[in-house]
């Protein structure tokens, strides 16, 4: 017997979609291009609905986050204090060892290429990352 589309848990990309749209304002839109972008930069980036409502983007582990603020919307890229950013995107979460952020307000745009060249990096990091095994698997031995 088939499932109906009723009972059918909406997938995280039409969560995603569905958020854009109930925010329907600058942040909807800037989440929205930001989106377009990782996809440009990395076809193949799966989309998921984690912590009861933040949109992810990942290749091989985590690449960003995009959250929706009253006055930013911010991409906090997992590894991003392992990345290289010569044309200075991140601008928030600077003090941490791991993360890095994107606070993006209203009427602010991002240089196109070089975040796409960061979502590239952030995969390759993740790629390489998972082909390395962990601090406590290497203490294990």
């Amino acid at each position: 017997m088939k499932e109906s589309d009723a009972s059918r848990e909406p997938s995280a990309s039409e969560l995603i979609s569905k958020k854009i749209d109930e925010l329907g304002d600058w942040r909807g839109e800037t989440l929205s291009r930001m989106r377009r972008l990782i996809k440009q930069a990395i076809p193949e980036v799966v989309e998921e609905w984690k912590w009861r409502g933040t949109p992810v983007w990942s290749q091989d582990g985590i690449i960003c986050t995009g959250e929706s603020y009253k006055q930013v919307v911010k991409l906090t890229f997992a590894k991003g204090a392992s990345l290289q950013d010569p044309t200075g995107l991140f601008n928030a979460s600077l003090d941490g060892n791991v993360r890095r952020a994107i606070d993006i307000r209203e009427g602010e745009s991002v240089d196109e290429s070089a975040f796409k060249a960061l979502v590239r990096q952030a995969a390759d990091f993740n790629r390489s990352s998972a082909s390395r095994p962990s601090k406590r698997a290497k203490a294990k031995r």
